[in-house]
């Protein structure tokens, strides 16, 4: 289905939009096909889910901006972008706006996690295998910092020929939150003239 999706410049692009029956899990994930079709290697952005930062803006995490520049970066070269409805890494909404708190009385964002019960990332990348193969996409450029998910893609038959890194958006509020994902997360996150974040302490 054609979907007209708005750029961070103010142009736009068309999109097309796909949905999935049979998917492992049984949620309503989409996926948006963006640019050129059909290129050798598409790149592929897989984006869990974020209500406060996709959607209201929140600058407590970097998933706002990420998805923003996922959506600029296939379009012109052609892939897909994976909307995962795994919020809060896998937790939920509620869940994630309760670690918010225990993050604000000192913990970091995985130990928040861990703290109420869940593991420090629940997701889950079985279903992105899906509904790749289901595309058509058996190998791919990963537009990712996150190890973890070219690994889950790779064991559920993804050729990932490479990962792609995003670019770091860093801000006062959201500092520490990176250098979690960079620290217990494993995140390949660059600094302007190469350098990765690294976690304090």
């Amino acid at each position: 289905m054609p979907l007209p999706v708005r750029l961070r410049d103010g142009s736009s692009v068309e999109a097309r939009l796909f949905t999935f029956d049979g998917l492992r899990d049984g949620r309503e994930h989409v996926a948006l096909a963006l640019g050129p079709s059909d290129p050798d290697v598409p790149l592929v952005r897989v984006h869990s889910e974020c209500l406060t930062g996709d959607v209201l803006g929140s600058e407590r995490c970097d998933c706002g901006p990420q998805l923003q520049e996922a959506v600029d970066r296939i379009s012109r070269v052609g892939g897909f972008l994976l909307y995962l409805r795994q919020e809060g890494r896998g937790i939920g909404l509620y869940n994630k706006v309760d670690a918010y708190a225990l993050q604000d009385a000192g913990l970091d964002t995985y130990e928040a996690n861990v703290a109420l019960g869940y593991g420090e990332d629940d997701r889950d990348y079985t279903v992105a295998a899906q509904m790749l193969l289901g595309l058509g996409a058996d190998r791919i450029d990963l537009l990712s910092n996150n190890p973890d998910k070219a690994d889950q893609l790779r064991a559920a038959g993804i050729g990932v020929a490479r990962r792609v890194p995003t670019g770091l958006h860093l801000s006062p509020v959201n500092a520490d939150y990176l250098a979690a994902k960079a620290g217990r997360g494993g995140h390949r996150l660059f600094l302007p003239g190469g350098s990765t974040l690294t976690p304090r302490g």
